[in-house]
């Protein structure tokens, strides 16, 4: 974490590319290649100068250098952004004299993590920049925002606060323990207050799969048997022919999945074999994987057509089903009849989080909550049999432990930091 880094921030290929350095030799490096107005190490924070960059006496660009100084940075230490045209050739030879000059090439996602080590962020924080950065929607773009802008984390940072407390005064009690009739701790009020804290990480740990299904695309499986318009649904919704359409019925013999966007939401369809009574093997695995599917879905796409029976599938009580009956006059796929209807009931069954609610997408935020669950159930199953503070002081040190794992507010392995990091692109 010493070295001074750069690397390329923008995706090649545009009109313009940023190159950015991170480190305290960042303007040293800088004035190695840079040549404008005054001395580069002068500069003053926040401020961006013209000139060019040059190896030696041959110019290789005009750009824009962008100055900011510890620790009012991205990662909290000196950085420089250079803005050059965009041709790879003239960002490979910047990037090569600045390695040169004394910089190394960045890590993927170094910058957030460098940022996170410096205190600009927590660990759920620097995740969020990651999911902002992937987000392919609005629902995705605004809960990655909530946590960019530290909503998990101030909600834990609330459920911590009064843990501690209650924890403290536990703690507090085996300092007396020469007076075993001395209780610091209310015992009636830190059952109701756990009782409270863990209706609140255990709803936060259930919105993972509403968190989960916004983020990856709300499964929809169109189930029916065949030739009832399964597949002509699916290609009109898409606005593409994605799958075969035919006569013949046993067609589709393989899930067939894809993706579109409805008011802000994902919906990642998955048009399934038709279901019936036959006899080829093929197309009996192919209806084996139908119910599968429609069995993981959010939504099922029920469908039919007269005269012919919806097919008998199980349903879970947490699945919506939506009831088509096609080629009628109300709804017929061939021809977008009752499609934009269709759409709206999709929109109406996603899963809806209001702007004040707190939404884990995170798997390893959800992991974190089901493990301080566990803590707490054990300290209220103690309660129950009258054990000592000692006892329960232990089981909450461990739910405040569990869930300071997701902010990074006590030391994380650097193992675990790594894998986190990993998944950036370089130069964020």
């Amino acid at each position: 974490m010493n070295d001074t880094i750069c690397a390329l921030a923008t995706a090649p290929g545009g009109a313009l590319g940023i190159i950015r350095i991170s480190g305290s030799q960042a303007l040293e490096i800088l004035s190695r290649v840079f040549r404008g107005s005054g001395d580069v190490q002068t500069y003053l924070p926040n401020t961006i100068h013209y000139g060019h960059i040059k190896d030696g006496a041959e110019i290789i660009d005009e750009v824009m250098v962008s100055v900011f100084k510890a620790p009012h940075s991205y990662t909290g230490e000196d950085s420089v952004e250079i803005s050059c045209h965009g041709s790879r050739y003239i960002l490979n030879k910047v990037l090569e004299l600045l390695i040169t000059c004394g910089c190394r090439m960045a890590n993927p996602g170094e910058y957030t993590q460098r940022a996170y080590l410096n205190g600009k962020m927590d660990l759920s924080q620097a995740e969020a920049v990651a999911d902002l950065i992937a987000s392919s929607n609005k629902t995705t773009h605004q809960m990655a925002m909530s946590q960019l802008r530290g909503g998990i984390s101030s909600r834990l940072s609330q459920l911590r606060e009064q843990l501690l407390k209650l924890t403290s005064l536990l703690e507090l009690e085996l300092d007396f323990s020469d007076h075993e009739d001395l209780e610091f701790a209310d015992r009636s009020e830190l059952l109701e207050l756990t009782k409270t804290i863990d209706a609140h990480i255990s709803r936060l740990a259930n919105s993972f799969h509403t968190g989960n299904a916004l983020k990856n695309g709300i499964p929809v499986a169109i189930i029916g048997a065949p030739n009832v318009g399964k597949s002509t649904l699916l290609n009109a919704l898409l606005g593409e022919e994605r799958a075969i359409v035919s006569d013949i019925q046993g067609t589709t013999r393989d899930a067939i999945e894809d993706t579109i966007q409805l008011s802000g939401i994902t919906f990642r369809f998955i048009d399934t074999a038709g279901i019936r009574h036959t006899d080829d093997q093929i197309e009996l695995m192919g209806i084996d994987r139908s119910i599968a599917a429609a069995q993981r879905a959010q939504i099922v796409l029920m469908m039919t057509e007269p005269g012919v029976s919806y097919p008998d599938v199980p349903i879970r009580d947490d699945q919506t089903v939506i009831r088509i009956e096609n080629k009628t006059k109300e709804f017929q796929a061939k021809y977008g009849v009752g499609l934009d209807d269709l759409r709206q009931r999709l929109v109406d069954a996603a899963p809806k989080a209001a702007d004040s609610d707190i939404i884990i997408t995170n798997a390893r935020h959800y992991d974190a909550l089901c493990r301080a669950h566990g803590h707490l159930q054990r300290v209220l199953e103690g309660m129950q049999q009258q054990l000592s503070g000692d006892l329960l002081a232990e089981d909450l040190r461990l739910t405040l432990d569990t869930l300071a794992e997701i902010t990074g507010g006590q030391i994380t392995p650097n193992e675990v930091l790594g894998n986190i990091f990993s998944h950036f692109c370089v130069g964020k």
